[in-house]
């Protein structure tokens, strides 16, 4: 005990840098695990709070699951979720390392910081404000769009009742609204490259492609795998802005854009069903940690210093 309260004193200033993301994530992400228990509940509401309506409500098991998976949308909303999300996560990789990379190789470090910050700027724009330009260029009366086909003699087209536009606008905005965080992180692992590689690479007549090829790249490949397999975590969870917001919640475009939280929003919010929308959530992490960890597992088989844990 005094060799643990003595190491305690020892690391205070490290355990106080700690604390409050250690009191973020006990407070809203282990002490809500507890409500997982509503998922195998028939959850009514009691007037002696909800402790008291957990308690009271009835046993149902798997109930919830089998409802959730009995609907005629869960083959649609699970497909929409994955290919969406595979999307995603593939060309966001993509482009968020092409980004640093070019960002890295301007010459005017002024100027590149410019185009730095307008890349980061999407990210701080919630989804609500994003749907309202999206609406200004979609509008079927007045929108951008129409004018121009208008302008080219084409008929206009009722662009939130049509599902076959709709894939490439959400992944285009998605990246749109991403790439530029996602930069940050790169051009930071790239600013920390060794960079007697590059003068190395320079004497032997390398090329800017060649240097990027065979050195950035490569040192870039360990943080790719790490941000990939986490982000597989999350591959059964969607950016709700995204497909909610964005589309104006368009009925007619359910088909394409209704995902497995937009899915629980609304069985939420019009049937109330509580235990449907907390079996859907457990549903997402739990998939989303046996991928976590069905892809760490596969990595260390690979190249076991490129695993997570």
């Amino acid at each position: 005990m005094p060799g643990i309260l003595k190491s305690l004193l020892k690391n205070k200033a490290f355990l106080l840098m700690v604390l409050p993301g250690a009191a973020w994530f006990i407070i809203f992400a282990y002490l809500p695990m507890f409500g997982t228990i509503i998922a195998f509940k028939d959850f009514r509401i009691h007037p002696g709070g909800f402790f008291k309506s957990v308690y009271e409500s009835d046993w149902v098991g798997f109930k919830n699951f089998e409802f959730l998976f009995s609907t005629d949308d869960a083959y649609i909303i699970t497909r929409n979720t994955i290919l969406y999300n595979v999307g995603l996560i593939a060309l966001g990789l993509v482009l968020a390392v092409t980004l640093a990379v070019v960002m890295n190789e301007l010459l005017n470090k002024r100027l590149a910081k410019m185009y730095q910050t307008a890349m980061f700027m999407p990210y701080f724009l919630s989804w609500v404000i994003i749907s309202y330009f999206v609406f200004s260029f979609l509008n079927v009366e007045k929108g951008v769009f129409n004018q121009i086909l208008a302008y080219f003699g084409a008929d206009p087209v009722s662009w939130y009742n049509e599902t076959k536009y709709w894939p490439y606008f959400l992944i285009l905005l998605g990246l749109w609204k991403s790439a530029g965080y996602g930069s940050v992180v790169y051009l930071a692992a790239i600013a920390g490259i060794d960079k007697s590689l590059y003068e190395a690479a320079m004497i032997d007549g390398a090329s800017k492609w060649q240097q990027i090829k065979s050195i950035t790249l490569p040192q870039l490949k360990p943080l790719m795998i790490i941000l990939t397999v986490l982000n597989l975590g999350g591959i059964f969870r969607s950016d709700f802005g995204l497909f909610y917001q964005v589309t104006r919640d368009s009925g007619a475009l359910y088909p394409v854009t209704n995902v497995i939280d937009t899915f629980v929003y609304r069985g939420l919010t019009i049937m109330g069903d509580m235990g449907m929308s907390t079996a859907a959530g457990l549903y997402q992490s739990f998939v989303g940690l046996i991928l976590v960890l069905t892809a760490n597992w596969a990595v260390r088989k690979i190249e076991k210093d490129y695993a997570v844990f």
